[in-house]
């Protein structure tokens, strides 16, 4: 099984789903996880704003807004391959980056280390029951996750999840998945 050709197996799938599957089943994930102690018991947590037909995180960064929670979304740093994470309290505060990305305004936004935040939710396309994933490619969460060690969940949808997805030395688990 060849990780660039399930990837693309999986993104046709999310491209075919319709708008109200679609925003149905966001909503229900993130009831679940905003109903889960490691969402109750992390005051930093960290996660990208979601495009395309990934699970929407919008209101799940609006909800953690309104109890309070430090909400952190990542920088690339291509040059590198690192990721640095940032604070932001508006939607004001991200531009559009390279491959449609919402990234930080990091001149208006404080940068916050990997220790102080208790929860990443780690973006995919694929993923396995395993907690093992197929992301974009790049290599940039496996890389910052090596050293993470606070808590990790991964949100999906029921048409991402395989048997089991090929896994290289460098590949990282996430400790949880929410699927519907």
């Amino acid at each position: 099984m060849n990780k660039g050709n399930v990837r693309e197996e999986i993104k046709k799938k999310l491209l075919e789903m319709n708008d109200i599957d679609y925003w149905a089943l966001s909503t229900r994930i993130k009831d679940e996880l905003i109903n889960s102690n490691e969402w109750a018991e992390a005051l930093t947590i960290g996660l990208t704003i979601s495009t395309g037909r990934e699970v929407d995180t919008k209101e799940i960064i609006e909800e953690g807004w309104r109890q309070n929670k430090r909400i952190v979304v990542p920088k690339c740093f291509p040059k590198n391959r690192e990721l640095r994470f940032y604070q932001f309290n508006s939607f004001q505060e991200v531009e559009d980056s390279f491959y449609s990305l919402k990234e930080p305004i990091i001149s208006v936004t404080p940068y916050v280390p990997k220790n102080e935040i208790d929860l990443m939710v780690v973006p995919g396309i694929v993923y396995d029951k395993r907690g093992f994933r197929i992301g974009y490619g790049g290599g940039y969460y496996d890389r910052y996750l090596s050293n993470y060690t606070n808590k990790t969940i991964s949100l999906a949808f029921g048409l991402q999840i395989v048997d089991e997805v090929p896994v290289e030395e460098h590949d990282v688990a996430v400790e949880k998945l929410i699927s519907i």
